[in-house]
């Protein structure tokens, strides 16, 4: 038998719709907690697509496609607003 994970210790694809709130509620919203999740977030992603012995393409191009998926949502109001135009 798994032995019981307690539930600030899970992670949020684990944790249970019902549970989501107490969940919210345990996490540190401080400026120095949103901080170390960024850099656990930044250390996982490195080990597991760039620091790797044999690497591919999949890190780097996760990566410039998030550039270009956000670069597009920066950009949409106005290129919204030049399809709308009629060239006369």
């Amino acid at each position: 038998l798994p032995a019981a994970v307690l539930l600030k210790d899970m992670k949020l694809m684990d944790v249970k719709l019902g549970q989501l709130g107490s969940w919210l509620a345990m996490r540190d919203f401080t400026p120095g907690g949103i901080w170390g999740a960024v850099q656990r977030g930044y250390s996982r992603y490195y080990n597991k697509y760039i620091n790797v012995r044999k690497g591919g393409l999949g890190g780097i191009s996760m990566v410039l496609a998030g550039y270009i998926v956000l670069s597009y949502m920066w950009s949409y109001s106005h290129i919204k607003h030049d399809r709308r135009r009629k060239y006369h």
